[in-house]
Parts: structure tokens; sequence; C-alpha cells
């Protein structure tokens, strides 16, 4: 095992969690765009294909800008982000690499590639293949992408509680492959992630909409988005919320340490109050908050669904831990957690609040002309990406000092013979280019989206209504030349992407 032997060594260590954490945040806000913009175009595009109406086609290939951009952004952050794994975080990589191959064997060779394969036959297939085909293609990228979701979901809920596996001279090894890849711990997190991710494509396709609608234009085609947006970004939500907090009382149980500290719960309690919001410190050494509004009996009720039951504190945890792992400090961070569950819950409970009341405004008919409602709705398109970060920040921070559960330390899971000023020159040329390329994707999704949906083409409908040529009379040399047009003009978008 790795010591640490020297202030630089620790200076690594905290250089490393830093570049892994914030290449990490970056790259899943990527990722949960674009599963939830694959949703909302694919069904964009299947109400097109059952309806023939050319307003729904329109908005299929406006907003599939923003998707194909967005799988762009993903490759590059993801591509860099794996590096990290080899070179900052090497013991780690020696201790669960056999355990962590299969899942990202799955993301990499599996769902990766189907990924790719059927988004550039979709991209390409314009008028090529037939209608049905080409919407399965699309679909088909939202499955993959959320293979590739549960594949690292995998991985990752093996580090918050590992099993299906022995120890075998020093490494891990499995013994169970079911039992990794199959349990309610990862059910739970594949399905609050998604779902989630299914919320940020709604807020980001209602965000677009409402800036449009703020200025009058294509006021049909968005208000019918917006109000698609709305219903799945309910749907979506109310699930999501609901399977995070079953994730919680799994978490209570496998991993009491992080949900002690997310309450900011020094000493065991019973009943237990949950607080839902302090002012001051949060430590046990300077005392208690000047400001902690709290309800009584109520973290008792969440955890154990008992208004009686007994939440353990961190206090009485560290000291189990002691006698359990040795002498050291096991407490995380418990400001950052405390206030990364709040913000997490927070912002996911305002954004199905939004959702909510949306769809009330577009029943009433109000929906286009509440200029306060599409102003907030702008201006919650951050909001997503803030209870994502929080949400990570919890289920990362929470397990430290371990990188896997009981296991290995993070401090042991770093590569002995990478030193600081590596990992901080690795740190800052990743920073830039990551924050170069989400730049760059952003100004160009500027220009691409801000003039609307811009005039209809005459002869957009590619398939007809009913799946076959709906041309009407018109002359076939003037239809295969539109077409070949509208091909290349595809064609150069992806490849510009």
């Amino acid at each position: 095992m790795l010591t640490l032997t020297s202030p630089l060594a620790s200076i690594a260590l905290d250089l490393s969690r830093w570049q892994f954490a914030l290449t990490t945040l970056i790259h899943f806000s990527i990722v949960a765009v674009s599963i939830g913009l694959t949703l909302q175009v694919a069904i964009m595009q299947t109400r097109w294909h059952r309806t023939g109406d050319e307003v729904w086609l329109r908005l299929t290939k406006y907003y599939a800008k923003a998707m194909l951009l967005c799988f762009g952004v993903g490759v590059v952050t993801g591509l860099i982000q794996t590096f990290q794994l080899g070179m900052n975080w090497a013991g780690f990589s020696r201790y669960a690499g056999d355990i962590f191959g299969a899942p990202l064997a799955l993301e990499g060779l599996g769902a990766f590639f189907v990924e790719a394969v059927f988004l550039g036959l979709w991209v390409f297939g314009w008028g090529r293949l037939g209608p049905r085909v080409h919407l399965a293609c699309l679909w088909m990228v939202g499955v993959a992408t959320m293979m590739s979701a549960f594949a690292i979901l995998t991985a990752n809920t093996w580090m918050q509680n590992p099993r299906g596996y022995e120890l075998v001279d020093g490494r891990a090894r499995v013994t169970d492959v079911w039992a990794i890849f199959l349990n309610v711990d990862v059910g739970l997190a594949f399905s609050h992630v998604i779902l989630t991710a299914f919320l940020t494509g709604s807020v980001v396709v209602l965000g677009i909409a409402a800036f449009h609608l703020l200025r009058g234009r294509d006021t049909d085609a968005f208000l019918r988005v917006a109000r698609q947006a709305c219903t799945i970004g309910l749907v979506a939500g109310s699930l999501g919320l609901v399977a995070g907090h079953f994730q919680g009382v799994r978490a209570v149980e496998n991993q009491p340490m992080k949900m002690a500290a997310a309450e900011a719960l020094y000493t065991t309690e019973s009943p237990a109050s949950l607080s839902l919001f302090a002012i001051g410190p949060l430590r046990s050494d300077p005392g208690e908050p000047s400001v902690n509004v709290k309800v009584p009996g109520l973290l008792s009720l969440v955890d154990d669904f008992s208004l009686n039951s007994t939440v353990r504190g961190i206090d009485d945890l560290q000291r189990q831990a002691v006698r359990e792992y040795g002498p050291g400090n096991y407490v995380p961070n418990v400001p950052l957690l405390y206030w990364s569950f709040r913000i997490m819950i927070g912002m996911g409970t305002a954004l199905v609040g939004l959702m909510a009341l949306g769809l009330l405004l577009a029943r009433r008919g109000r929906l286009a002309t509440s200029r306060w409602f599409l102003r907030a709705a702008m201006f919650a398109v951050a909001a997503p990406f803030l209870a994502q970060a929080g949400g990570w920040i919890l289920r990362e921070s929470g397990r430290q000092p371990w990188i896997i559960q009981g296991l290995l330390k993070t401090a042991d899971g770093r590569s002995a013979n990478v030193g600081a000023v590596a990992v901080a020159v690795s740190l800052v040329v990743f920073l830039t280019i990551y924050l170069g390329t989400v730049a760059v994707a952003l100004r160009t999704m500027h220009h691409e989206l801000a003039d609307g949906l811009g005039p209809a083409d005459p002869d957009e409908d590619l398939h007809g209504p009913d799946g076959g040529p709906d041309h009407g009379g018109a002359d076939q040399d003037e239809i295969q030349a539109s077409r070949g047009a509208r091909r290349s003009s595809t064609a150069d978008l992806a490849l510009t992407y």
C-alpha cells in the first residue's frame, strides 16, 4: 500500500482528486443533456412520423443540432477522462482492474460503438433509409446511451458497495458477475440518473423554446415542444425524486457515515430531526450552527419509515470505523456534503414544480404569454446542472476516505510515481481543453439556434406521413436534386460538429 510520506505526496493526492472531480462533473453534465435531448428529439420525430405534421419535422432537425453538439463534446471529454485512471490512479487500477473490465468493456466496446453506428446512420440516412428504419436508428442511439450509463454506474456502484468478489494477492477478483451487474443499488442508481437526465433534457428544450416564445418567433411550434418538455420533465422529475429517496434509504444501510454527514448529525438521535437549513459552523468542534431549522422526527421517518427509529451520528460511526479499520479520520467533508445534498434536492424539487406550473399554464392557454414564467424557464436551464453536481459530490465525496468503500483508501489508490507538478500541469491542460470545448460548443449552439426554426422548406417532408414518398406531381429530377442538397447539408452539419 502507498503511504503518504511528504507534503508533496499529499498535494499530489489532492490535485488528483480535484482533477477527477472537475472533469467528471463537466463530462457527466454533457452526457445527461445528450441522454435527455435524444429522448426529446426521438419523440419529436416519432410525432412527425405518425402525424405527417411538418412542424414536428422542423423541430426535430432544429433540436438535433443541440443533440449532435452534445454528443461531440461528450466524446471529447469522455476520452480524455479515461487517461486519468492509468495516469493518476494506478493503485486503484491494479486493485480493481479485474472488476472494472466487464463494465468498461460493455461501455466502450459495446454501447459506444452501437451509439456511434446508429447515430451515423441517422445523420446520413435522411432520404436514404426507410422512415421506420431511420426513426428506429435514433431510438437505438437512445438505448445505447442508457447502456453506457448503466455500465459506468455498475462500476461506480461497486465502489460504493462492493459485492461478488474475493481478494487474491491484494487484488479484487470477480466471483459472481451477476451480483455486480444485477442488484438493487445498481437499479436505483441507474433509474435516478436516467430520470434526472430526462429532466435535464426537458429543461434545456423548454429553456430554448421559452427564449423564442418571449420574442414571438414560431409561436405555434415552440408552444408544442414546450408542452412536450413540461410533460416529460414532470413525470421524469417526480419519479427521479422517488428513486433518489430510495437510494438514500439504501445508503443509510450501506454507507451510514455518508448520510450522517449529509445531515451534519454528530450525535445519535432517536427520533432524529431533519435539518432543512443551517447557518453557522457544521462541525462538532466549533459548536452548533447559530440558525438550524429542523423538523422533529422527520429524518427518522425518511430514513426508516418510522417516527421513532434511531439514526446514528457521525461521532458514533467514527468510533466504530476506528475499531473496524484502525486509527484514522473516517469523517468526510461535512459542510460540503450538507450543502451538496440540499442543492440537489432543492434544485430538483424546484424544477418539478416549474414543469407542473408550465403544464397548468398550457392547460389554461397562457403558456406562450406568461412572460415571467418564460423568463424563469430560461434561467432554470442552469438548475439541473447544479443539481447533478450536488448529487455527484454527495455520492463520491460521501465515501471518503475510501475510494472503494471499506476496502481501499483513496490515498492508497493514487499513482506513487506521479508527482504534484505533473498532476498540476495535466489538471491545467485538461481543464483548458474541457472549458475550451464547452465554450466553442455553446457559441456554435447559439449561432445555430438563436434565429429560431427559420422559413419552412416547401419540400421538407422526406418520407410523407404514411411512410412513403409524398411529393405530389413534382418533377423527379427536382426531387432528387432537393434531396441531394439536404443530404449534403446534414452531412456538413455532422462533420462540423
